[in-house]
């Protein structure tokens, strides 16, 4: 009698435990469920992405730092010489004001075949 109440109470135990497993794994397929797990994953893939870029940034600044100081970029600047000033283009002769079909011609004479003229 005991050997027949120790196997019905393991078979007990077995079907309770199987079915828990199987309920559990059926939660976890539910769409809802995938869903939820795709966006944490988004959301942990987007914070690799962000804490690497800003490891890219900071080695970016600890090199450009190193570069200044390897040229002397960081170098006070000398009160005597001159400031430098940035180019422009410039037309070789003024535009007439009345006239807009005719375009301003650059500094340069070009000699290149292919350019419209």
């Amino acid at each position: 009698m005991f050997r027949r109440t120790f196997w019905f109470t393991a078979g007990a135990a077995a079907g309770v435990w199987a079915t828990t497993k199987v309920n559990r794994k059926l939660r976890q397929l539910t769409p809802e469920s995938l869903a939820a797990r795709a966006a944490d994953k988004a959301i942990e893939s987007g914070h690799r992405l962000k804490d690497f870029a800003l490891d890219v940034r900071d080695g970016m600044v600890r090199r450009e730092a190193e570069l200044g100081e390897a040229l002397g970029l960081e170098a006070p600047v000398d009160p005597a010489l001159p400031v430098r000033r940035p180019r422009a283009v410039e037309s070789a002769e003024p535009a007439p004001a009345a006239d807009a079909t005719t375009y301003r011609k650059l500094p340069y004479n070009s000699y290149n075949r292919n350019e419209d003229h």
